[in-house]
């Protein structure tokens, strides 16, 4: 398998994904743009249809995009064949589905579930799967039910497990859908902090799909997709003042793709009525966006 010399992890430029049925054409990706860099933790939020898990199905290699440019882990996933593509999904990409029941056979135990990853993955010698294998859910905080099958096992442990199985491999990325979506607050919590240690002991580089607003304080970086397309960034850092106290800040970005365009947040347009048109002004060190206040006087009575 060849692969590609990339600084970014993840690398999407003018991404589209078109679905066909009975002759209606739906456009769920439109030129999308998204760069990943090793080793960060990125949060993908948007409402339903605006194009997110459509994205995180290509990025594991489980749909192929329309057109455009996808690389993964090193990975040209537009010319991958199918021998390459099984073995991108084992051993480059893991996976967490939010469904539970997804992610892990009933009838093994916590335990046995991530030594098959490691099987199937041919990832590590056979007499060292068993250790690799406790040490990965004892990382995850869950090493005290490796004997259980998961009915056993509460949603979030699951979840936790299923983190274990998803990186059995060692892959560069780690992806989730909706990880917490069917847990509680505690729960949620202990699954984020779980992929914050896989992301900083491990090195791996992490990308979740989310509804759950409680996500962005977990991560360096949350993007927001809207309409097919990258529409905004929120960026967290630490700043300490000068009496040593350490202050979260966030700092939103509107995302300005190849061709010039940005999507302005819907709370502006609606505060300031801005509809069909905008007027700009170049200034020295920033862009003027103003209502057009001409366009009642133009409109028909």
């Amino acid at each position: 398998m060849t692969l590609i010399e990339t600084e970014a992890d993840i690398r999407c430029n003018d991404l589209v994904r078109i679905f066909t049925a009975v002759g209606v054409e739906v456009q769920a990706l439109q030129g999308l743009n998204l760069t990943v860099e090793p080793g960060s933790m990125v949060a993908l939020v948007g409402a339903s249809g605006s194009g997110k898990s459509t994205l995180l199905t290509i990025l594991s290699g489980l749909d192929t995009p329309t057109a455009g440019l996808a690389h993964v882990a090193g990975h040209d996933l537009l010319t991958m064949d199918r021998q390459e593509r099984i073995e991108f999904r084992r051993r480059s990409v893991g996976f967490v589905w939010q469904q539970t029941v997804r992610n892990l056979l009933p009838y093994l135990t916590a335990v046995d579930n991530v030594e098959l990853a490691m099987t199937i993955g041919r990832s590590h010698p056979r007499r060292d799967r068993p250790r690799r294998a406790l040490e990965l859910l004892d990382l995850l905080g869950v090493a005290d039910v490796a004997q259980r099958l998961p009915a056993e096992l509460s949603g979030g442990q699951q979840q936790r497990v299923a983190i274990a199985v998803a990186i059995a491999n060692s892959p560069r990325v780690l992806l989730a859908d909706e990880p917490t979506g069917e847990l509680d607050d505690a729960a949620s919590a202990d699954v984020l902090e779980a992929m914050q240690r896989v992301n900083s002991e491990h090195g791996t580089t992490v990308l979740i799909v989310t509804h759950d607003s409680t996500v962005s304080s977990h991560v360096q970086r949350t993007v927001q997709i809207r309409d097919g397309r990258t529409a905004a960034e929120t960026l967290r850092r630490t700043r300490v003042d000068q009496h040593g106290q350490e202050h979260s800040i966030a700092e939103e970005f509107a995302v300005l793709d190849r061709v010039g365009r940005l999507q302005l947040p819907d709370e502006f347009t609606s505060r300031l009525d801005m509809r069909d048109r905008v007027r700009l002004a170049l200034e020295t060190d920033h862009v003027g966006v103003w209502p057009d206040a001409r366009r009642d006087d133009e409109e028909p009575s």
